[in-house]
């Protein structure tokens, strides 16, 4: 059974393909017992309960599978209503709150699968400029998009754009409409819609949902391309594009995106009629975090001639800057935000301070290993190396002072703690990936 259910994926994702205008007709049949216990085994361990106090580790083999018999038969009835989310409030840099939704494990099940299928029908036709959430794509590949952009085409402005709170402003009767340009399954769909609207349960009391997608949730990141698929990325390429007498050029990594663009007024002209369009799916433009600024080569040498430094534009965790090569010409320069820096010290120091008293040396470094890997992986792009000698660093001292607070006696100097270093090393700062072409 499974293998057949991943045989019609495959040929769902080649029809999707070969024939950009049909629509799909019944899905709903794909969600069959073995599908759906192949999705719960796919489901990460270790994640929050929903709001019925279920992990996934807490399930039995025989539970698992008598609570997925019995969500088929209520979805055969057409009586399956997914359970409202759990409401998790994480603080952001700025004060404000992210608001994550934490589903149940039988609706994380339910929603895997059927992402799955999304995926089979809009990954073929989905365009080459997003990037986020998608196979074999990802953060660094964007960033590389964007600085092949820069270096070897004509952009020398940014249109740099933020969605005003996206995944809670995503319009429930828009997203239908988009899901219906290539899905015809009455009841895959009003599945879908029910997801959408399945409330959030906060301080015990259930809150109907009548706009957005919940972050947290499994299905979200792929609702969300779809959206703005239709939104932004064939607005663009269709209209936009085409009215262009110069080069344009939209990047996307899920809701954060640019422009580059070779002029000034066409540059403007894209950041006044985004607005209007973004608008009509229901999402604002926050104006406090949207420009227009000068970059590239010429950027570089108009500021030059003016006494002044080139602007610079965060995109991902990275500042981007005009800089120079050893031999004079320009490039594209990238180092970790401040905002990023700043976050990822706040986060190392709350850590060290919470678990020096609850674990022994030994079990704090092997995490903190596991830290310092995973921090490399991602900020260590070549041209990066200085800002990730810098978090290094501080991070040793952090660990040198709290490590040194589990006691009221010190436990290490700086050169006890140097040797401690050289006996149980630490991962030291690495380049994990290249985003630069040979000019």
């Amino acid at each position: 059974m499974e293998t057949h259910t991943k045989d019609k994926l495959t040929l769902i994702a080649k029809k999707a393909r070969e024939q950009p205008a049909l629509k799909f007709i019944s899905l709903m049949h794909l969600l069959n017992k073995e599908y759906l216990k192949d999705c719960y085994h796919l489901l990460k361990r270790g994640k929050a309960a929903g709001i019925d106090g279920r992990t996934l580790e807490s399930y039995t083999k025989e539970e698992i599978d008598g609570k997925i018999e019995e969500t088929i038969g209520l979805m055969k009835r057409k009586r399956y209503t997914p359970q409202p989310v759990r409401r998790v409030e994480l603080a952001k840099e700025n004060g404000k709150k992210r608001l994550l939704g934490i589903p149940t494990v039988m609706d994380k099940i339910i929603q895997l699968g059927m992402t799955r299928i999304l995926e089979a029908i809009y990954e073929p036709t989905f365009l080459p400029l997003s990037y986020g959430y998608r196979p074999g794509r990802g953060a660094h590949e964007a960033i590389k998009a964007i600085n092949h952009m820069i270096m070897g085409k004509k952009v020398n402005w940014i249109v740099e754009v933020d969605i005003k709170e996206f995944f809670d402003h995503i319009d429930h009767s828009w997203m239908m409409r988009c899901l219906q340009e290539r899905i015809a399954d009455p009841n895959f769909l009003q599945c879908i819609n029910k997801f959408l609207k399945a409330g959030v349960l906060r301080n015990g009391v259930s809150l109907p949902t009548t706009e957005g997608t919940p972050q947290g949730g499994i299905i979200s990141p792929i609702l969300a391309n779809i959206y703005l698929h239709y939104a932004l990325d064939l607005w663009f390429e269709g209209q936009e594009k085409r009215k262009m007498k110069g080069y344009a050029q939209l990047i996307r990594y899920a809701d954060d995106f640019l422009f580059g663009v070779q002029h000034n007024t066409e540059a403007k002209e894209i950041r006044n009629n985004l607005t209007a369009r973004l608008g009509k799916f229901g999402l604002l433009v926050a104006e406090e975090k949207t420009q227009v600024l000068e970059f590239g080569r010429f950027a570089q040498q108009h500021n030059t001639q003016r006494g002044k430094k080139p602007d610079t534009f965060e995109f991902l965790g990275f500042t981007h800057y005009c800089t120079k090569t050893r031999d004079g010409r320009f490039m594209l320069g990238v180092r970790t935000s401040k905002k990023r820096m700043n976050r990822a010290l706040v986060a190392m120091n709350t850590w060290v301070k919470s678990i020096r008293n609850l674990m022994p040396t030994e079990a704090i470094w092997e995490q903190l290993k596991v830290k310092l890997t995973g921090h490399y992986n991602y900020y260590g792009i070549r041209g990066n190396f200085m800002a990730l000698n810098r978090f290094y660093g501080k991070t040793k001292r952090l660990m040198f002072k709290w490590m040194n607070r589990r006691s009221r006696k010190k436990s290490w100097n700086w050169q006890g703690f140097d040797t401690y270093l050289k006996t149980y090393p630490l991962p030291t700062p690495k380049l994990t990936y290249a985003i630069y072409n040979t000019w």
